[in-house]
């Protein structure tokens, strides 16, 4: 066979391993090697596939992602998502599909300070779901909010995709967590509207619940502090120029491991969040790690190369062919975790992009909301089985139709992003 008929058919072997559910980061490696093996012989695959692995573990510009977990680790066991939580419902759980309305806004803080769509959908879920469930609201709202608004984790900084594709790209990983900010506030406007449409449609799913008083309102933005601390010495950090983005994590870990000593974390909490960040930590890291294999394969294969040279040869206007590069990342997002089609499509269609002229930095952000699509769809939507796994109870067709709204929301920001590129490049323009 070609090199490029042999890539093909590693892809295909690809999305078999991840339909039968091998983990992402064995599939690719697996593949990688073998693809490599046949091309370039085994004494090569062997040599590439050790290089590979000591290469993710000892890269100090991967040092990030750890940093920024255990930061989200910390701020979990700190109680600062619950806190959160109580903040939002306060001001805005009397409304009708407040309570709901009050989760998205929790996921947007709790994203400012995690990184990691699924940690967001956890964390909150775990709080919200049996507040919504107490108040009556329907299951199908409920579960859907808090898929969906886990997303907000990797589109508002700081975000271990962006940290990825940054490395991938070549680019400022502080430039891409500036370009995130305006498209997160949006998004969590967008999900917070489809809430208002949907309760105003269906006035029973989303009853009000009790007001509270301006003095339980006042004292609640204490606890927003906490966050906006954490942010603005992490996110801040950052700009100034006080930090690389790897010490900006460690900072921010570190803060948030003393905000959770002096709200009382004991040694065993502690411990404990150490454990769950670093089984998160090195989960990311293999797939990073099976992903650059299975690059090296694709590379080898020729495909990349042609895909850019058949897409930049159409006689299409670019944006078209934009629009196709995103629709093949919308599909891929059925089969493939948003890390894993960051990692794998990225250096396919990244020289694509730049030969067509667009913006490196806005292409970031689209396929981050791209991608994230990929986390609430059917048949693999990651952040529906973390709820699944939340309330066993509900039955997991309930949970995928109530994504659809929201799925609906994403399309729209998409769409925004692709008129107004702005709305991505202006702040990162302007801070740099």
């Amino acid at each position: 066979m070609s090199p490029e008929a042999v890539g093909i058919t590693g892809i295909v072997v690809l999305l078999f391993l991840f339909a039968l559910r091998m983990p992402v980061a064995f599939s690719m490696a697996l593949v990688g090697f073998a693809g490599f093996a046949y091309l370039n012989g085994t004494q090569s695959a062997l040599t590439i596939l050790g290089q590979d692995v000591f290469d993710t573990f000892t890269s100090y510009n991967l040092s990030v992602i750890p940093m920024f977990i255990l930061m989200g680790s910390f701020a979990f066991s700190a109680g600062i998502s619950k806190r959160l939580y109580q903040a939002c419902y306060d001001w805005v759980g009397q409304f009708r599909g407040g309570v709901t309305s009050a989760t998205v806004a929790a996921c947007a803080g709790f994203g400012a300070i995690c990184g990691s769509t699924v940690a967001t959908t956890a964390a909150m879920g775990k709080i919200a779901l049996p507040e919504m469930r107490k108040y009556g609201y329907n299951d199908r709202l409920s579960t859907g909010t808090i898929a969906s608004s886990g997303i907000l984790g990797t589109l508002i900084p700081p975000s271990t995709v962006f940290i990825v594709y940054g490395i991938l790209a070549e680019e400022s990983i502080g430039k891409l967590f500036v370009a995130g900010i305006v498209p997160g506030i949006l998004l969590a406007v967008l999900f917070i509207m489809t809430v208002a449409f949907i309760c105003w449609r269906n006035p029973d799913f989303g009853p009000p619940g009790p007001a509270v008083s301006w003095k339980m309102r006042l004292k609640s933005v204490v606890a927003l502090s906490e966050v906006i601390l954490l942010f603005g010495v992490t996110i801040g950090g950052i700009l100034c120029g006080w930090f690389s983005p790897t010490q900006a994590g460690a900072v921010g870990a570190a803060g948030a491991l003393l905000i959770g000593l002096l709200r009382g974390l004991d040694i065993r909490e502690t411990i404990e969040s150490v454990k769950d960040g670093l089984r998160t930590a090195c989960m990311v890291l293999c797939v990073i790690m099976g992903a650059t294999v299975f690059g090296h394969f694709l590379a080898i294969s020729n495909v990349p190369f042609v895909l850019a040279d058949w897409l930049g040869g159409l006689p299409l206007p670019p944006i078209i062919i934009m629009v196709f590069v995103i629709l093949i990342f919308f599909l891929g997002g059925f089969f493939m975790d948003s890390m894993a089609l960051v990692i794998v499509a990225v250096p396919i269609f990244l020289p694509v992009v730049m030969e067509l002229g667009f913006n490196s930095i806005w292409f970031g952000v689209i396929i981050v909301v791209v991608a994230g699509m990929g986390v609430i769809t059917p048949p693999v939507g990651v952040s529906v089985f973390v709820v699944k796994g939340i309330a066993p109870e509900i039955e997991l067709n309930t949970i995928f139709r109530g994504i659809f709204p929201f799925l609906g929301a994403l399309i729209v920001l998409t769409i925004l992003l692709m008129i107004f590129p702005g709305i991505a490049t202006f702040l990162p323009d302007l801070v740099y």
